[in-house]
């Protein structure tokens, strides 16, 4: 019997690897997911609350996956996932980078720390397609360890 990769077995490197798969080329999907990879906080938790898909391997190059991001509000509200002020902050940006969910921007750059606001701002400018043309990006995603 063989059986189906979860996106919950998936080591963390993978899953992200995963979710750039299927962003890959949505410059606003790319930047919603490398958000929440250089965050740190929310791959983990959503993957543990079952909120990341794993889609077929579309190009035989490997696994591809998805947040489900329709239902992330109401993992929020029940309470499966959680963080504090600036990781929501977060969470939303991303939520609203990939799937058009609203935010009110002056909220969620008033309630950052400096880290926080630097990864934004690199989501940002990622979206918008700052890093291409071998032109330095507006805004630099932070080197991780």
């Amino acid at each position: 019997m063989i059986l189906e990769p979860r996106a919950a077995d998936l080591d963390l490197a993978d899953l992200e690897t995963a979710l750039l798969r299927a962003a890959v080329g949505d410059y606003s999907a790319e930047a919603a997911v490398l958000l929440l990879a250089n965050a740190g906080h929310w791959l983990p938790q959503l993957q543990a609350a079952g909120l990341v898909c794993l889609l077929d391997d579309v190009d035989g190059e490997g696994l591809w996956a998805q947040v489900a991001w329709p239902e992330v509000d109401a993992a929020l509200r029940a309470g499966t996932i959680g963080g504090d002020g600036s990781q929501l902050r977060l969470l939303r940006a991303a939520a609203s980078l990939a799937d058009g969910q609203p935010v009110d921007l002056a909220d969620l750059a008033a309630g950052l720390d400096r880290d926080a606001l630097g990864l934004l701002l690199a989501a940002v400018a990622h979206a918008g397609g700052s890093h291409g043309d071998d032109q330095q990006p507006l805004a630099a995603w932070p080197v991780r360890g």
